[in-house]
C-alpha cells in the first residue's frame, strides 16, 4: 500500500512539474502576446497585441478606447530595411480596428501602436511588438505532438524520481522516456516545423533553433541514460542527470531564436506609406 501511494504522489507531482514548466515557457517565449492596461482619464483600457498568427491571413490588431481616440498606428518588416508604414486611427463602437498585413511563413512584422490622450500620443509598448507568421498545422499532426512531448516531459520527471529513489522501474521508465522524445521531437516535431515554417530542422547543424537543439539535446542525454541502465541497472546517475539536463533545456522559452525570415538579405523596399 505504501509502494503504491508513493508512486501515486510521484506522478502527481511530475504532472505539476511539467504543467509549471509548460505555463513558463509559454508565458515567457517570443510568440506570447504582449498584453498590459492603457490609463486614460482615470479609466482603465487593457490590451492585447499578437505576437504569432497563421501566415493565410492578415493578423487583426483591436484595442477598445473611447469613441473618437485618435491613435497612430506604424509598421514595418521586421530585419528589413523597409520604412515605417503609418496609419492614423480613429475609435468607432468602442475600438480601433486594423490590422498587420500577412507574411509568408517564418516572416515577421515589428508594429507599435501610440494613443492620443488630449494632450500627446502614449506608446502602448516601450518597443516596437514583434509578430512572427507560420503556416498552419495540421490537428491530425500537432495534437500528437504535443501529447508525445508532453509525457515525455512527464516521464523524464517522473524517472528522475525513480532513480533518485532508487525504485525497480528506472530502466523501463527511461525506455519509455526516449520513445516518446523520439517520436515527438524527432519525427512529429520535423513535420509540425515543415508545415509552420517550411523546414524539417532549423537546429544545430544547418541552424541555431533553441527548439530543434534543446529536444535533440534532451533525447541524446535520455539515449546514453538508456544505454547504461540496459549494461548496469543498478547505475541511477546517468538518468538523474538526464532529467536535470531536460528541465535546463526546458526553462529555455519556446520558440527562441527560432525561424525567421532576414529581409536584410533581399532588395531593398525604401518607401514610406502614410494612410488617413
Amino acid at each position: 500500500m505504501k509502494f503504491n501511494t508513493q508512486s501515486i504522489l510521484l506522478w502527481v507531482l511530475s504532472i505539476v512539474l511539467m504543467a509549471a514548466l509548460g505555463i513558463y515557457q509559454r508565458v515567457t517565449g517570443p510568440t506570447y502576446p504582449v498584453s498590459g492596461n492603457l490609463m486614460m482619464n482615470g479609466q482603465k483600457y487593457p490590451y492585447v497585441l499578437l505576437r504569432s498568427h497563421d501566415s493565410h491571413i492578415d493578423a487583426p490588431i483591436v484595442v477598445k478606447l473611447p469613441d473618437s481616440t485618435k491613435a497612430i498606428y506604424r509598421y514595418k518588416r521586421f530585419k528589413s530595411h523597409d520604412s515605417w508604414t503609418t496609419q492614423e486611427l480613429v475609435a468607432t463602437n468602442g475600438q480601433i480596428e486594423t490590422s498587420i498585413p500577412r507574411q509568408p511563413a517564418a516572416g515577421k512584422v515589428e508594429y507599435q501602436i501610440a494613443v492620443y490622450d488630449g494632450e500627446k500620443y502614449i506608446p502602448l509598448t516601450e518597443d516596437p511588438v514583434v509578430i512572427r507568421f507560420k503556416g498552419a498545422v495540421p490537428a491530425y499532426i500537432l495534437i500528437p505532438h504535443i501529447f508525445f512531448m508532453f509525457f515525455a516531459m512527464v516521464f523524464s520527471i517522473r524517472t528522475g524520481f525513480e532513480a533518485l529513489l532508487k525504485r525497480k522501474k528506472t530502466l523501463s521508465l527511461t525506455t519509455i522516456t526516449m520513445f516518446l522524445f523520439l517520436v515527438g521531437g524527432l519525427i512529429l516535431g520535423p513535420i509540425v516545423q515543415k508545415y509552420a515554417f517550411d523546414a524539417y530542422w532549423t537546429g544545430w547543424p544547418w541552424g541555431h533553433d533553441l527548439t530543434d537543439n534543446k529536444t535533440i539535446v534532451a533525447f541524446i542525454f535520455w539515449l546514453i541514460a538508456w544505454f547504461v541502465l540496459r549494461r548496469k541497472p543498478e547505475n541511477r546517475v546517468w538518468p538523474v542527470v538526464a532529467t536535470i539536463v531536460m528541465l535546463m533545456v526546458y526553462l529555455i522559452p519556446h520558440s527562441v531564436l527560432g525561424s525567421e525570415i532576414d529581409h536584410t538579405k533581399t532588395e531593398s523596399t525604401d518607401k514610406t506609406e502614410v494612410v488617413k
